[in-house]
């Protein structure tokens, strides 16, 4: 956050960072142009995520593919929230559950007939807790091709889910799961393994107004 602070007549407006830093003139009118071009990407996603609940599956498609989302032959439900779209990659016949949370400041990769249930949250930057100014890291998440993730999973960054793997409703996604593995729990853990492994089932329609 940046402020100003009104000195005297004669030494003018002082800049400061969130931290207290005194920043030069330079320096303080970079952050406010920084902070403006952020208030405004914040007004692009605000107006992403109200059109998102517009009942029409290709109108959908057609505004994340306007914000830079690379989306194959894959439906969206209503209701998503995005950061950064233009770094989602989605394959085809995927289908996204409604009021999921899809994060693109680092590459998140979806594969194909991947069946994402409703209100799942993927995440790819988290606050790096032992850094003294408290910074984001980021890494990327990849999804294989016929997973199933249930209800209310939220998958942690840095995470690859292996083809045709399984995540219980309500997991917490904190480290790789391996192809055809069945993990639930807090964090996920490997329960089961499931027995098909000759994938080539296609998930039924995407709710019409959903």
């Amino acid at each position: 956050m940046l402020y100003s602070e009104h000195v005297s007549l004669k030494g003018g407006l002082k800049f400061r960072d969130k931290n207290g830093r005194e920043l030069s003139t330079g320096e303080g009118v970079s952050k406010g142009m920084n902070r403006l071009a952020s208030y405004m990407y914040d007004l692009e996603l605000w107006i992403i995520e109200a059109l998102g609940w517009i009942p029409l599956h290709f109108f959908r498609k057609f505004l994340y593919q306007l914000a830079g989302m690379k989306i194959g032959r894959s439906h969206i439900h209503v209701g998503a929230r995005f950061f950064d779209p233009r770094g989602i990659v989605i394959g085809n016949g995927t289908i996204v559950g409604e009021r999921a949370f899809l994060d693109g400041r680092s590459k998140l990769t979806i594969g194909d007939h991947v069946d994402i249930a409703s209100e799942v949250m993927i995440y790819n930057s988290e606050h790096d807790i032992n850094d003294p100014m408290f910074l984001a890291i980021s890494a990327p998440v990849e999804i294989e091709d016929y997973v199933f993730i249930g209800p209310r999973v939220i998958i942690l960054p840095g995470v690859k889910i292996g083809k045709g793997a399984v995540v219980a409703a309500g997991a917490v996604v904190t480290k790789d799961v391996s192809a055809g593995a069945i993990v639930g729990g807090v964090p996920a853990q490997v329960i089961g393994e499931r027995k098909l492994t000759d994938y080539s089932y296609k998930l039924g329609r995407a709710r019409l107004f959903q």
